[in-house]
């Protein structure tokens, strides 16, 4: 995995939608749900979002807390 990638989801915002302009690592996991029965956007917002779905159903979501400005 890149390393990369973990650090988009503690920095990129969601560009669109009902949350619009939060931090994809802060994403309801209902919403990321909607996604997966919906079909994710193309391209790298859509590998984040099905990223940050894995970390949060499995409650991985404490390995961002260090990537994460304080």
């Amino acid at each position: 995995m890149d390393p990369k990638l973990l650090l988009s989801l503690v920095e990129m915002k969601m560009p669109f939608g009902r949350f619009e302009g939060r931090l994809l690592c802060d994403l309801p996991v209902s919403y990321l749900e909607w996604f997966n029965r919906n079909g994710f956007p193309e391209g790298k917002l859509g590998i984040l979002l099905q990223t940050m779905l894995e970390i949060k159903m499995n409650g991985l979501e404490y390995l961002l807390l260090p990537l994460k400005k304080k």
